[in-house]
């Protein structure tokens, strides 16, 4: 048998070893110690804190309900879907943290909706009406309801009824030509879920701002009967449109002899009015109580503005307008049509005399005028572009906003004339100056280009013949005393031009 000697190892070794392991257990050891108390001493922060922290997270860059108290037409849409996208995303994130702060987001989360599909109405509904079993409703939160879809993905109004009847808070209400309507009214036709039936639901008097389409081929006086329950006390904006699948019906009244409408209507916080409806629709709304009214804009369907309702409409509030818009392209339709009556236009054809509506006189307080660059060549006087043919001139606009200018500045042609007197998109220049000329306009102040696509090809694609164009513009506005603006209501002028001029960005327009 072998026997191996015992293995001495050295004291000094064996000390060394465990000094060793206990210095690393040691130098561990605190590390550990020291980051538990930091975990312990987090501030504790109420709940009433994280209320507003949250609040102001969710309604950092986009507030849907506090709308602006000018209600002007020149302000850029607020229901920009690229916005609305972003703010969602956010609120879903801050919903999806905690328990706690889904609690605290889901009022901002159904506060503002958007339904864009057929299928997003369908989920919202079945969303408030079969709540779960742990929290009431989410339709006391919502607050705004904006339905604005393609054609073939209208909503259904069964659905719009269900989502209407859990809203009991809602402030602003918008259907864009959105829902669907059975032509063929038969017995399983549910009653409740009529026009004038969701607009009852809608017109209550918590509604601030209201965008209505009109169905069908019904006069307009009953389709609006439920606002003669004047309910609507705080109502501040409302947008009428119609969406008719007769289209034949919206040229022909059907007011006998063009009578006055008279509806019991009484609107009295109402500010801003925008139509777009046929002529009897001018002479319901001329009975119309509106003692606040200072902002309209018509987008006639029907161009019949020689009828007795356009008439009657700005006879009964012409004097308290301060904003107008004419939106209609009048190249589209011939002069003597828009402004010669019916009635006697023969007699002044046989004359050789024309005689225009006498809107200046109907709107005497008139400050801002809105209108489009569409606008036709008066054939009388081919010297003069009027920037409205309803409108030629007033004596007491101080602004002018221009929509539809970026159309003009793409198709318009580039017109062959002598290079020592060349001037690039003359039609549009020429309108220019009849808006700076003094006897039509004395007291304008402002020009504004209410198109961000002008301002693109103006600042950040430019174009030579483009910029060529805005330069003249400036420097005959200059001469006037006359600041022109972009979109933004940023002043244009030689030095924005000549540093657009040396961008280095590409046009590919």
């Amino acid at each position: 048998m072998v026997c191996h000697p015992p293995r001495i190892r050295s004291p000094g070794t064996s000390r060394l070893s465990r000094t060793h392991m206990l210095t690393s257990l040691a130098s561990r050891q605190p590390r550990l110690r020291r980051s538990e108390p930091a975990a312990a001493h987090i501030p504790y922060i109420p709940p009433e804190i994280w209320e507003i922290v949250i609040k102001h997270a969710c309604l950092h860059d986009h507030d849907p309900i506090h709308t602006s108290s000018e209600l002007s037409f020149l302000e850029s849409p607020d229901t920009q879907l690229a916005s609305y996208r972003s703010a969602m995303r956010a609120k879903l994130s801050l919903a999806m943290v905690s328990q706690q702060w889904n609690a605290l987001s889901r009022p901002y989360l159904y506060e503002f909706i958007w339904i864009r599909r057929a299928a997003q109405a369908r989920l919202l509904a079945h969303t408030l009406s079969y709540p779960s079993f742990d929290q009431d409703s989410n339709g006391k939160f919502l607050r705004r309801l904006h339905i604005e879809t393609p054609a073939f993905e209208r909503c259904s109004p069964v659905d719009l009824r269900s989502i209407l009847d859990h809203a009991p808070n809602l402030f602003i209400f918008s259907d864009h030509h959105s829902v669907q309507r059975n032509l063929l009214v038969d017995d399983t036709t549910d009653p409740r879920c009529s026009p004038e039936e969701i607009l009852k639901l809608v017109v209550h008097p918590k509604i601030r701002r209201l965008s209505w389409t009109n169905y069908g081929d019904a006069p307009f006086q009953l389709r609006m009967h439920p606002l003669e329950t004047n309910l609507t006390t705080r109502l501040e904006f409302l947008e009428l449109s119609v969406c008719s699948p007769n289209f034949s019906t919206l040229f022909h009244g059907s007011s006998p002899h063009g009578g006055r409408i008279n509806m019991n209507v009484c609107l009295p916080a109402l500010r801003a009015l925008k139509v777009s409806l046929d002529n009897d629709t001018f002479a319901a709304l001329a009975s119309w109580n509106m003692p606040r009214l200072t902002n309209l804009s018509v987008l006639s369907s029907d161009f019949s503005y020689t009828d007795a309702g356009f008439a009657q409409f700005f006879q009964s509030h012409g004097a308290k307008l301060r904003q107008l818009e004419l939106g209609h392209s009048s190249s589209l339709i011939e002069e003597h049509y828009l402004t010669t009556p019916r009635s006697v236009l023969q007699m002044q054809q046989s004359h050789g005399t024309a005689q225009a509506l006498p809107l200046a006189d109907w709107c005497p307080a008139l400050r801002q005028f809105i209108c489009s660059a569409d606008a036709a060549w008066r054939w009388q006087s081919p010297d003069w572009i009027a920037p409205h043919i309803l409108l030629p001139r007033h004596p007491t606009v101080e602004f002018i906003g221009i929509r539809d200018i970026d159309a003009r500045l793409l198709h318009d042609p580039d017109l062959p004339t002598d290079p020592d007197f060349y001037t690039p998109y003359f039609p549009l220049y020429e309108q220019f100056c009849s808006l700076l000329d003094s006897d039509a306009f004395p007291k304008l102040k402002f020009v504004r280009d209410l198109s961000p696509l002008s301002h693109e090809m103006r600042m950040v694609r430019p174009h030579p013949r483009v910029l060529e164009f805005w330069t003249r513009v400036v420097k005959r506005c200059r001469q006037c005393e006359i600041w022109l603006e972009d979109y933004t209501g940023m002043n244009v002028g030689l030095r924005n031009l000549k540093q657009a001029t040396l961008s280095d960005t590409d046009s590919d327009w």
